[in-house]
């Protein structure tokens, strides 16, 4: 009998335990997986969005150069290094680029802000050519990680650039700010943040830009399409640098929301952007089934488009302002260029939408 009682109790424990432990056990093996992942790995940041199946790596220490961004493994943008170490080696035309302190070229060795002439100093040799281009800060190894983050509304990191402690940059841009960029992943779009603060004593020209290098894997750069949301077209000189006029968009493009990419080799500056009720414009890169939209917000007053007619990529460059902004202002040429005055921060984002992969 007491045999039996034991038998008896031991069972009723082992349900009880069951019983309780049952209800816990479903719960661990029905918790969702989180949706947006932000990781270290290695020197890069990884960003992840489970659902859409999109990863964007992220190398802060070159550049903060955002170097992959893929797509239920298709990677949109142009990455054709096997490793990090070739990356560091050879990191032109490749992912998304950040320019400054202007993007793009300026006309003479010398730029002007608040009626002053500043002559570069190409001694130092941290600039290039004789027409100067992008800046200095491209492939810069100064980034500081801020924060890498993620939650219910997506994955982040942040990262400044503390341009007024590098004396050879303030030796060229006597202008002393910082540089926080994010970028932030949701809904299977990336969104690039910039904010830049001044901590001059003056209002300090912006003229910033990206370069970003985008492709799609569904089919040749022949057989793209694209749709700019601009109206007009800044002339050239043979230098690459504004003239000051323009023409419609249609001399170029006679249906610019539908070009196909074959009949051009570009390398054009684009203005009086096609803004929705945001006040954002969008230019697309259209294949078979795949579809990238690039959104500017309305402090970006200028997209430049390079797509080189042998080459597999094409660039749609938000910028702050057109192609030497800075000294076409000095001048009267160009009314857009944007300052931010001493201890102001000026605030922009671009996104990345990719469709049909």
């Amino acid at each position: 009998m007491k045999q039996l009682q034991v038998a008896l109790l031991s069972l009723g424990m082992a349900l009880a335990t069951t019983f309780l432990a049952t209800p816990s056990a479903r719960v661990a093996q029905s918790k969702p997986k989180m949706r947006y992942t932000a990781v270290r790995s290695g020197d890069s940041v990884v960003l992840t969005d489970a659902t859409t199946d999109t990863v964007v790596s992220i190398l802060p220490s070159l550049g903060n150069i955002a170097y992959e961004m893929k797509v239920r493994g298709h990677n949109v943008l142009r990455y054709p290094h096997a490793t990090i170490d070739e990356f560091r080696k050879a990191s032109n035309t490749i992912g998304i680029p950040f320019m400054g302190p202007w993007a793009n070229r300026l006309d003479e060795q010398a730029f002007y802000a608040n009626g002053k002439r500043y002559a570069l100093d190409m001694t130092l040799g941290n600039i290039r050519g004789a027409i100067p281009i992008h800046g200095f800060v491209t492939a810069t190894s100064e980034w500081r990680l801020v924060s890498v983050d993620a939650g219910r509304n997506g994955s982040t990191v942040t990262s400044r650039l503390e341009f007024f402690r590098q004396p050879d940059w303030m030796k060229q841009w006597p202008f002393a700010h910082t540089i926080d960029m994010t970028y932030v992943l949701q809904n299977g779009t990336l969104e690039v943040r910039t904010a830049i603060t001044s901590m001059s004593a003056e209002p300090m020209p912006v003229s910033i830009g990206y370069h970003p290098y985008f492709q799609l894997t569904d089919s040749a750069r022949d057989e793209w399409t694209i749709a700019i949301g601009a109206r007009t077209r800044w002339l050239l000189a043979p230098n690459k640098v504004p003239t000051g006029e323009t023409e419609p968009i249609e001399k170029l493009f006679p249906h610019p929301r539908a070009t196909p990419l074959r009949e051009h080799d570009l390398d054009d500056v684009f203005g009086d952007l096609a803004r929705d009720a945001q006040g954002r414009a969008t230019a697309s890169l259209i294949g078979k089934t795949q579809r990238l939209d690039v959104v500017v917000g309305p402090n970006f007053r200028s997209m430049v488009i390079w797509a080189p007619r042998d080459r597999p990529f094409i660039c749609f460059e938000p910028m702050a302002g057109i192609t030497n902004a800075i000294n076409l202002a000095h001048r009267g040429v160009y009314k857009e260029l944007q300052t931010v005055a001493p201890g102001a921060t000026w605030r922009e984002s671009f996104w990345v939408t990719p469709r049909g992969f």
